[in-house]
């Protein structure tokens, strides 16, 4: 059984800064890809960032150059560095994983972090 578990949210100021981090754990064979979602209340969940296994970065236009993804593959951890937050970033964060076990390839979520921005 794989399991994701992100940590890191909380409240803060604008213009301020977290990091988001997301540990998976389990019977991981190997990781494709992973990335952030955050759903708002009354939208949908939108994609944030992504990095594949090799690296390769996708974000969201809104978070470009604000915030960061990385991934430690040893630790089959994600971070999301979030800079210069803004009200509109406040969300639940997910964090999202396509990862192969013995037997199966699935997609597999987190349960969600708070961030709220607000002063």
């Amino acid at each position: 059984q794989v399991q994701l578990v992100e940590s890191g949210g909380g409240l803060v100021q604008p213009g301020g800064s977290l990091r988001l981090s997301c540990a998976a754990s389990g019977n991981i064979f190997s990781i494709s890809y992973m990335g952030w979602y955050r759903q708002a209340p009354g939208k949908e969940r939108e994609l944030v960032a992504q990095i594949t296994g090799g690296g390769r970065t996708n974000y969201a236009d809104s978070v470009k150059g604000r915030f960061t993804i990385y991934r430690d593959n040893a630790k089959n951890t994600v971070y999301l560095q979030m800079n210069s937050l803004e009200p509109e970033d406040t969300a639940v964060y997910y964090c999202k994983g396509l990862i192969s076990t013995d037997w199966v390839t699935n997609d597999y979520w987190g349960q969600g972090t708070q961030v709220f921005v607000s002063s």
